[in-house]
């Protein structure tokens, strides 16, 4: 952190002192609102539960001769919400949805605040360069949009422009996580989210446990007239793991004139290194000896109003495949929001997709179904979770209406069941399946800088 202020201060001291020879310095304020309703109901099992918080992010950037000031402190306000932390009285755990979107850190805190942004950037058509507080966008670390702010990073970033391809890299110091007020050190936000079950079953203890320094990403993209695309990423967490991805987006002519047959096919590969975490088994988030695989694709149709997708994800090795929750969703063709199949030694997915846009007027509907095929929940080392198969339904509704600056609502009606009719444990069922959930976000922008 001293390091990347250090260089953050200079940075910006230098800009300025530039700054003072020309008047012309633009600056464009920032202001991100947003709110979220949600709640969670079970049928009378289990305690329901509903939150409506709210955010806003003040904050603006400078800019001068291709220098790029950034910052933006965000507070937060629980509006009103039922007993979110309170234990369920039927099986004694946590709520893990609505308690989120507030400080998952000092739980019932209603209103608290975060520094988000601090960052210089310098930018040209060849090459560029970042320091400080910002935001990210790579397969296993993003802002996700299931929270009242997104995962940020603080530490350097650095990109190269070679005609059609982008290569970036990223050494990461701490993160902000979604869902607390503090920035943390890369072990210290391993184990914020729910922890699960070591590999012997009982209680994981890594939370606060786990030593890793710092997360290096290299991220190469290549883009091709054909309008095709290939991502390679690598995402090493020191002393953790290692996280090997490729992804190629292909599209081609339909059916019809205006239609497009698309694609994704992407294969990963992880593998543990260093401790895993920790010198002492038990306390170990990953163990060394871990190898992980994957296959995901999908196929579709889209045209100016339709878009059809199926989906397929093939999980397989030895161990379980671990990406902490803490830092965003999967990159899978399979990920439906509001669930991540994480934690398992092996998964077998299956997703449909459909979304209607309407023409002339700002409004589209979406829907998505999923199998998801885990393995068994007695089997502690290659289920996390304890979590069953599970089948899920999400409903949702997109609407933009033009407004000075950017306004969005964002809808979803979620619905998740167990495959099996054997019956399960009140923990196998709480916060995970026999469920509906609901999710309304409104946001607001003006300026909005993307990572």
């Amino acid at each position: 952190m001293r390091v990347v202020f250090i260089l953050s201060f200079w940075l910006v001291n230098f800009s300025l002192a530039r700054a003072q020879d020309n008047p012309k310095i633009l600056f464009k304020p920032h202001i991100h609102f947003r709110t979220f309703w949600m709640n969670t109901t079970y049928g009378g099992d289990f305690k329901d539960d509903y939150a409506l918080g709210t955010s806003l992010n003040l904050g603006g950037k400078a800019n001068y001769k291709g220098f790029e000031f950034h910052a933006g402190y965000r507070i937060f306000g629980n509006v009103t919400s039922s007993n979110i932390w309170d234990p369920d009285p039927a099986t004694g755990q946590m709520n893990r949805y609505e308690t989120g979107l507030f400080d998952l850190l000092n739980p019932g805190d209603d209103f608290f605040g975060k520094l988000e942004l601090f960052s210089l950037k310098y930018e040209n058509d060849k090459w560029g360069a970042q320091v400080g507080r910002f935001g990210i966008n790579t397969p296993w670390i993003n802002p996700q949009d299931g929270r009242l702010s997104p995962t940020g990073i603080e530490g350097l970033s650095f990109w190269v422009n070679p005609e059609s391809w982008k290569i970036q890299a990223w050494w990461i110091n701490r993160m902000s996580l979604r869902g607390t007020s503090r920035w943390l050190h890369i072990g210290n936000s391993i184990g914020v989210y729910p922890k699960g079950r070591d590999i012997l079953g009982m209680p994981s203890e890594y939370p606060g446990n786990t030593s890793s320094d710092y997360i290096f990403i290299l991220h190469v993209t290549k883009d091709f007239e054909s309008g095709n695309k290939l991502e390679i990423d690598q995402t090493l967490v020191q002393n953790v793991f290692n996280t090997f991805t490729i992804n190629w987006d292909n599209s081609w002519d339909g059916p019809k004139e205006g239609a497009k047959w698309i694609s994704t096919l992407q294969t990963g590969f992880q593998h543990g290194i260093g401790q895993g975490g920790n010198k002492l088994p038990g306390f170990r988030y990953k163990s060394p000896s871990d190898r992980n695989a994957y296959i995901s694709g999908s196929f579709g149709l889209r045209n100016s109003s339709w878009t059809h997708k199926i989906g397929l994800t093939y999980l397989g090795g030895d161990g379980r495949w671990l990406s902490p929750r803490e830092w965003g969703r999967d990159p899978w063709t399979t990920f439906i929001p509001r669930e991540r199949n994480e934690g398992f030694e092996s998964v077998f997915a299956s997703t449909w997709y459909s979304q209607y846009s309407f023409k002339n007027f700002p409004l589209s509907v979406y829907g998505h179904f999923g199998i998801h095929i885990l393995p068994d929940i007695d089997d502690a080392a290659a289920n996390k979770y304890n979590f069953p198969s599970y089948r899920q339904i999400n409903l949702g509704l997109r609407y933009n209406p033009e407004t000075f600056g950017r306004l969005n609502f964002h809808l979803i009606a979620m619905n998740k069941e167990a495959l099996s009719n054997d019956p399960l444990k009140g923990n196998q069922r709480y916060n995970k399946v026999g469920l509906w959930h609901v999710n309304l976000m409104i946001n607001y922008y003006l300026n909005h800088f993307k990572p």
